[in-house]
């Protein structure tokens, strides 16, 4: 099988995932994640999506990752992501790990990508 390194053009890969952390070129990073063009910033997790809102310009789709299965968002995160997609940008939610996996992907397609990630 041929394997090839994925580019991801100055943005910070998300190198692993395990309970109750990440770990971001190689820092871990204990508690929830938020993962932007700009890198790692602070964040205090699901239904606080405001440091998202503040910098909505940075990405077009917002990846949230709610924990180790699919959940539904609370009526609070749900009112935030009807925030941040009235500004223009796209949220998809899924599966933590499902979250992890893409968000490695998409820089890698030129994509401006951002996740929100709940600790597994």
């Amino acid at each position: 099988m041929r394997t090839s390194e994925v580019e991801h053009h100055g943005r910070l890969p998300i190198d692993g995932y395990g309970p109750g952390g990440f770990r971001v070129a190689g820092f871990v990073h204990l508690g929830p994640l938020a993962l932007l063009p700009e890198g790692v910033v602070p964040w205090d997790g699901l239904p606080d999506l405001d440091p998202f809102l503040e910098r909505v310009a940075e990405f077009d789709v917002l990846l949230l990752g709610v924990g180790a299965a699919m959940a539904p968002l609370s009526a609070t995160a749900a009112r935030a992501r009807s925030a941040l997609e009235a500004e223009g940008a796209g949220t998809d939610v899924m599966a933590t790990p499902t979250a992890c996996r893409t968000y490695n992907v998409l820089p890698g397609e030129g994509r401006r990508v951002g996740a929100a990630l709940t600790p597994i």
